[in-house]
């Protein structure tokens, strides 16, 4: 790997809407980077470290309202502690961060989702994170009936934004293609509804190809 991105790893983030299958392609590419003989780092947000484990708690699971703004900034919090303590390290040491959703997710579902603006939910994650941007975000595109389909399908309860109503998520999904389509550089969009082989197998092909 080069420092083309500032940093001798590789940052590489999965987005979607729930039920996507974010989680089953992070775990395909972790093991075959791993298989490659690369040291890769997974993780996630929230949840990526102790502290964010409590965040994720508030913001998935308190069965109490949280205001929006607050939501919103409860997951910037979260990034900049996680970026500045495990993201920023993996990717000065070499090594491949695969992470299960980032800035992004936080734009379409606070900005889009919970109608705070795009704009300034973004500026609220690049402040937290110090400008931080993943070197390829992987789009696992899905209708968010389709999605409500494979959660009902787990039988586990639904968490604060799972739960929410499917005006919610056509939102979430339109601004996750609007952010796609204004980063086409960075972003890899793919239909969610094919197997899970043939995505890990464009994901691969991606990652490849940045890995040169």
């Amino acid at each position: 790997m080069t420092e083309a991105h500032g940093h001798p790893g590789l940052f590489v983030t999965l987005e979607g809407g729930d039920g996507a299958g974010k989680t089953t392609q992070a775990a395909l590419l972790e093991a075959w980077l791993a298989d490659a003989g690369h040291i890769v780092v997974r993780t996630r947000e929230p949840g990526g470290t102790e502290v964010g484990v409590l965040v994720r708690d508030i913001v998935l699971h308190h069965r109490g309202e949280v205001a929006p703004r607050a939501e919103a900034l409860l997951y910037a919090a979260d990034r900049a502690h996680h970026v500045e303590s495990l993201v920023r390290p993996a990717l000065a040491r070499g090594e491949v961060v695969i992470q299960d959703r980032y800035l992004d997710s936080s734009v379409a579902y606070q900005g889009a989702g919970r109608v705070l603006g795009r704009d300034e939910v973004r500026d609220l994650s690049l402040w937290a994170t110090g400008g931080l941007l993943p070197d390829l975000t992987v789009l696992l595109d899905l209708d968010p009936a389709a999605a409500r389909a494979r959660l009902d399908a787990d039988d586990k309860p639904f968490d604060r934004l799972e739960a929410e109503r499917e005006s919610f998520h056509e939102r979430v999904r339109a601004e996750f293609l609007a952010l796609a389509a204004a980063e086409p550089d960075r972003f890899l969009v793919l239909d969610a509804a094919r197997s899970a082989d043939a995505l890990a197998a464009d994901i691969r092909s991606r990652v490849a190809s940045i890995l040169g």
